[in-house]
């Protein structure tokens, strides 16, 4: 019988992760389809169901269910356990539903691992949503002490300082003044995501040799991304983090 996998996530059109699966199944002539799954919140348990009676084999998870899913599993394994959110749920011999988070690695393998002296690197994580832990995760493994995070709600970042204690919190007002600090900026909300906002002004006040990371693919070029690009700042998109 034909496997059927896929993503659940809200906005959800924008994903290539149909693409990259089904380029795989097709390659190794894998009897599976991997589809996108329009699901409002209050129909993540229905989703779920599907899981357990193996309608589905597994599905990934975007923003925002990332952690909203979290009470429905049974166990979070590896990284998911650290950061709880989860990007990858599946059914283990047992017939438990597992959360996986594949997040941390894809930032590690895409950028982290080409920043030279990452230890004496000051970064910035902007948003504290469901990709915010794996990216202060991903830092933490890749040897970076210096990690602030700002969020247009400060509870949220409030929370993660919970989880990880070293962690500074901005005021979302001091954004614009404060960029000039840092040597790695990562956007990790939805802001330039495709027929969504953007941020309200450039990055212009910034640090000479800063590395810009943008956890959003698509587009592959934000607004903001292109900018910097223009500027000569050395800048990655999430198309390769996406991938790995």
């Amino acid at each position: 019988m034909k496997k059927k996998y896929g993503i659940i996530g809200n906005p959800i059109k924008h994903s290539l992760s149909p693409v990259l699966h089904n380029y795989w199944f097709r390659k190794y002539e894998i009897d599976s389809n991997y589809s996108i799954i329009d699901v409002k919140e209050s129909e993540i348990s229905s989703i779920i169901k599907k899981l357990k009676n193996e309608y589905f084999s597994g599905i990934n998870v975007t923003l925002p269910y990332k952690q909203k899913i979290v009470p429905h599993l049974s166990r979070l394994v590896n990284d998911a356990l650290i950061t709880s959110s989860v990007n990858t749920v599946y059914l283990d011999d047992k017939k438990a539903l597992i959360g996986e988070n594949t997040d941390v690695f894809g930032l590690q393998a895409a950028y982290l691992k080409e920043v030279d002296n990452s230890s004496k690197k000051k970064t910035l994580v902007i948003g504290a949503g469901g990709v915010s832990p794996s990216v202060i995760l991903a830092l933490q493994k890749s040897g970076v002490k210096d990690i602030s995070i700002i969020n247009r709600t400060k509870e949220k970042c409030i929370f993660l300082k919970k989880k990880f204690n070293n962690l500074k919190v901005l005021n979302w007002v001091e954004l614009e003044e404060k960029i000039n600090n840092y040597d790695i900026i990562i956007n990790a909300t939805s802001l330039g995501l495709k027929n969504g906002k953007d941020f309200e002004f450039n990055f212009d006040k910034i640090k000479e040799n800063l590395i810009y990371i943008d956890t959003i693919y698509n587009p592959l070029e934000t607004k903001t991304l292109k900018y910097l690009k223009e500027k000569n700042v050395k800048v990655f998109n999430g198309l390769n983090m996406f991938i790995y």
